[in-house]
């Protein structure tokens, strides 16, 4: 009986070793060849991603802002939805990836124009933002307006 249970103990201190130790960071391809990514300027909506996806009505110049809050404030990601109906995912220019929910959230419900380097796969559109402002020129209405 001890036999195995000093088995079972080395097996899982050695399970616990490997997983322990540091993984070398993730590199990323975004300088490489194979990312489709280009430079550019788009046009849309900071939202939550769940509206639009869900509801096919749902588009760039008019929100619920009440339900947005409430899906960003569960935790729901936000988006960039165009007037194309396209969505576009903030990602870092890092990797591992990191947050940029806190440099989206000033912009909830507004209509911007944000310039940095796009990456597509597949019809998936993600940015990396280097500038974003609001373009109050672009008349957003909110249900119940």
């Amino acid at each position: 009986m001890k036999r195995i249970l000093r088995f079972c103990l080395l097996a899982g201190g050695g399970v616990a070793l490997l997983t322990a130790a540091p993984q070398p960071p993730q590199k990323t391809s975004m300088e490489g060849s194979r990312a489709n990514r280009s430079k550019a300027t788009i046009e849309g909506l900071v939202r939550d991603i769940a509206c639009p996806i869900q509801n096919l009505d749902g588009n760039a110049t008019h929100l619920s802002m009440k339900c947005a809050l409430a899906c960003v404030r569960a935790g729901s990601p936000l988006v960039i939805l165009t007037k194309d109906g396209d969505l576009y995912m903030p990602i870092s220019n890092k990797m591992p990836d990191y947050d940029q929910r806190q440099k989206l959230m000033p912009f909830m419900g507004k209509y911007v124009r944000v310039s940095g380097i796009v990456f597509e796969r597949n019809g998936t559109h993600a940015i990396v933002i280097t500038e974003i402002k609001e373009m109050k020129e672009v008349h957003v209405t909110f249900e119940g307006e």
